[in-house]
């Protein structure tokens, strides 16, 4: 990028040689930008190759690895699931619950959401990030969470109503809450919970930057 310094330059005596310069350099822009280097996807970007859950307030897109159940699979409580599995078991679960709890803000959506998260569970304190919205970012909060799985099943208090991780008791587990409202000002939780090491933190953050309310 270019500054101006004030003065007014004559385009037509530019020196050949800052004119190959320039020509090199967005040569180069255009390279990197095409390789994806040192850009950021937009948020609500359904990454290629990806899933999409789809609600009727909001969708987020999943990795490929991931299933999506459908509605006889899935909890009651859920307007959208996928899972990931291995030979041991569930180890992955993306959530969306929609109108969960009474809220006037985003800041009682969130709290709303932490209540869904087991006891003894290690919780961090919320953080203000923004998701897609009809009109541009809306705001929401991100609260991450971990906690120990007791033993594998439905009963395992894994914390997701109605669906569980089912490894093996004493494996630990990440998980993510995106909580906030949507435009009707309803309320929104998409949770995202995986075995220890078994989603990188690529695939989370593009899973976060998918999310788009509506």
């Amino acid at each position: 990028m270019s500054s101006n310094d004030g003065k007014t330059r004559d385009k037509t005596a530019r020196p050949a040689g800052r004119t190959a310069l320039a020509t090199a350099s967005a040569a180069l822009a255009t390279l990197l930008l095409a390789a994806g280097c040192g850009t950021e996807a937009k948020s609500g970007t359904v990454p290629e190759g990806w899933g999409t859950l789809r609600t009727p307030a909001v969708t987020v897109a999943h990795p490929p690895e991931f299933k999506a159940q459908s509605a006889a699979e899935r909890s009651k409580y859920n307007a959208a699931a996928a899972t990931l599995a291995d030979d041991s078991g569930t180890i992955g679960m993306i959530t969306v619950q929609l109108d969960f709890t009474d809220a006037d803000s985003v800041e009682e959506a969130a709290i709303g959401a932490e209540a869904g998260v087991a006891l003894g569970s290690t919780l961090g304190k919320q953080e203000e990030i923004t998701v897609s919205g009809p009109d541009g970012d809306e705001e929401a909060r991100r609260i991450n969470f971990e906690f120990t799985q007791k033993d594998s099943g439905a009963g395992s208090g894994a914390g997701t109503p109605g669906g569980a991780l089912d490894p093996k008791a004493g494996t630990r587990v990440d998980g993510v809450i995106i909580a906030g409202l949507d435009a009707g000002d309803k309320t929104f939780a998409v949770r995202i919970d995986a075995v220890k090491g078994k989603l990188g933190a690529g695939d989370l953050k593009k899973i976060i930057d998918s999310i788009t309310v509506e």
